[in-house]
């Protein structure tokens, strides 16, 4: 049994532990159950296997999708931890792990099932759809469970934005247990019902709550509302120089056509969707984790589970459908711990495509029942009302985010686009008033129309839908034709952030009025909002700087180590930053370690790397 400290320094060639880590650890090997809330890239993986590997038996990891397993696996091998993949030769001496999933052909799922039977493995990653098959549940009553943890923790809520059923098996499964191993679960997303929802839905006993805070200070963030989406993309990507990044977009279709567009442009890209097939999706993904494509244009499907440290910058093409999964998907950028660039481009369009995504979604589950569907329809709109909030909102973005998940923090971060442009607060009382009234004038007519029918009235449309419909006869049509449309769209937008007007979340939203809105008709509101200056903003305005003291290394040197770094990673056949992270290699250029000692004092290096590398990165 080895103690916490020797596990992180063997195996993971750490010091000393990050935030929360090591009260999180305290707490399991005392035998309590924790429930750790930990953004993507605090180390929430170090939370149960160091402690796995502290604790007398086996730890049982629910983990809900194969690429998550596997890169779990493949990182462990190279720590000195042996895990065993069935078909590999590996034959490192230190502690097995592997996963059962779908991914294994019979005999290796035998195999597995047989070595854990003689209790070969210190960690097992298992498919929560596992938990309920006769032949685990024999496993699990004839070897000794230390721990089981569950990963992604927040699917098991239906307040949570990726809600899977096959979680609530969870519970069932630690009641036909013969004992009550520590029960210890991990997310990196949760608000406040999500945590109550996680804790009571897995019965956890009194268990240790922790919630390093959301905040990623070196995630730069930025909202775009562009006339042209590709050009938009094209001009990031030329500002990014060359560097490794995700594009992600809401459909299949979306992904195909912009990848086909970069590649047409001349830039390295790949795409990754469920319309795919296996080896297409297997290829793909390790064309960029291997840094053999720079750009990676894919769904929500891709990213989960993959630690690839050097993506620097995720754009969104399309808006997500809720503030969670943007969080989680936007946070895959810098994990390395450099600046890192995260951008939405925002259109109207996508807050229609979402709704239709949400009405259309889960029909086809066999697992939900309509009651179910209903539940979960009900907070995917409310979550993507949201989510529209934060595109149009003219706050400060990093506060808008973290006080949705429960954090305070100051109302100026100067590191997202509305800090870092050039907007001015502006009273804006006569154009809510004229917009306001135009939605009065309409319901006195029992009729509702959407946000762009609404605009259209305003500013004087001569559209055939607004004629053929007598809504140019409107006492406010063409009121606000002097004022430029995107600016009556910002002031609208606003207006139902603040629920002076209301947004419904059907399929055809239709803009409605509140309690709110008469404080407005009648002039007791006055209403200020940040709008921007119409001088234009310097291109160089707001990006990110990937120059500071803590990043000022020699470069030249820094270069040639992630050339030996993807010379040893090839040979291996393993990813680059499984050898080594960008981070390590910066310390190795601040520390120049000569020999195999001052080598084993470079953050990342284990005594596992240390006797692999130091004798060529000394060199």
């Amino acid at each position: 049994i080895l103690e916490k400290h020797e596990v992180l320094k063997k195996h993971f060639g750490h010091r000393k532990f990050r935030e929360g880590q090591e009260e999180i650890i305290n707490q399991i090997l005392s035998g309590r159950d924790v429930l750790g809330i930990m953004p993507t890239g605090a180390g929430k993986s170090i939370c149960y296997q160091v402690p796995a590997l502290c604790l007398d038996g086996i730890t049982i990891v629910i983990s809900p999708l194969i690429s998550l397993m596997k890169d779990q696996v493949d990182a462990l091998k190279t720590m000195g931890v042996k895990a065993r993949l069935i078909n590999s030769s590996l034959r490192e001496s230190g502690i097995n792990a592997a996963y059962i999933n779908s991914s294994l052909s019979a005999a290796e799922y035998f195999r597995t099932m047989d070595r854990a039977a003689n209790s070969e493995y210190k960690i097992i990653y298992v498919a929560p759809e596992r938990l309920s098959a006769d032949d685990f549940l024999r496993l699990s009553e004839n070897v000794q469970i230390s721990m089981v943890t569950v990963d992604e923790a927040h699917c098991v809520s239906q307040w949570g934005q990726d809600f899977r059923p096959s979680y609530l098996k969870i519970s069932e499964f630690m009641e036909k247990l013969a004992y009550r191993p520590v029960l210890s679960a991990f997310t990196a997303t949760a608000t406040k019902e999500v945590r109550e929802d996680i804790s009571l839905i897995l019965r956890q006993n009194n268990p240790y709550v922790v919630t390093t805070g959301f905040d990623r200070k070196n995630l730069r963030f930025a909202v775009e509302r562009p006339k042209k989406k590709d050009d938009t993309l094209i001009k990031l990507l030329k500002s990014y120089n060359g560097r490794s990044g995700i594009v992600y977009c809401s459909t299949r279709k979306n992904v195909e056509e912009v990848c086909d567009f970069l590649i047409e442009k001349g830039y390295s890209a790949t795409r990754y969707h469920a319309g795919l097939s296996d080896e297409e999706r297997c290829m793909n993904q390790d064309d960029f984790i291997y840094d053999r494509k720079t750009v990676m244009v894919a769904t929500n499907a891709f990213g989960m589970g993959i630690d690839k440290s050097n993506v620097s910058f995720v754009i969104h093409y399309n808006m997500p459908k809720n503030l969670e999964s943007y969080y989680q998907e936007a946070g895959r950028a810098g994990r390395d711990g450099e600046p890192a660039e995260c951008t939405l481009l925002y259109s109207g369009a996508d807050v229609k495509l979402n709704q239709f995504l949400i009405e259309k979604g889960n029909d086809t589950n066999e697992d939900f029942t309509e009651e179910m569907k209903e539940s979960v329809r009900e907070k995917d709109r409310e979550r993507l009302k949201l989510m529209t909030f934060y595109c149009t909102t003219n706050e400060c973005l990093r506060e808008y985010m973290l006080r949705y998940f429960g954090e305070k923090t100051s109302s100026f971060c100067g590191n997202c686009s509305n800090c870092n442009s050039n907007f001015e607060t502006v009273d804006v009382t006569t154009e809510s008033q004229k917009i306001v009234s135009c939605v009065y004038r309409v319901a006195q007519r029992k009729r509702s129309f959407g946000r762009v029918t609404i605009i259209d009235i305003l500013h004087g449309s001569k559209s055939s839908k607004i004629i053929s419909q007598g809504l140019n006869t409107l006492s406010t049509y063409g009121i606000m034709s002097d004022v430029p449309v995107h600016r009556i769209r910002m002031i609208m937008d606003y207006l139902i952030e603040k629920s002076f007007l209301a947004q419904t979340d059907d399929e055809y939203s239709v803009v409605k009025l509140t309690a709110e809105s008469a404080d407005i008709l009648k002039g007791n509101q006055k209403v200020s909002m940040k709008l921007p200056k119409e001088m234009r903003r310097s291109a160089e305005k707001g990006k990110a700087s990937y120059s500071s003291p803590e990043y000022d290394i020699n470069d030249k040197l820094f270069s040639e180590l992630r050339v030996l770094r993807n010379q040893l990673a090839m040979e291996a056949r393993v990813p680059a930053y499984i050898v080594f992270a960008d981070a390590a290699l910066r310390d190795m250029c601040r520390k120049m370690p000569v020999n195999r000692d001052e080598f084993l004092n470079v953050s990342g290096v284990g005594e596992a790397k240390a006797e692999k590398y130091s004798k060529q990165f000394t060199e």
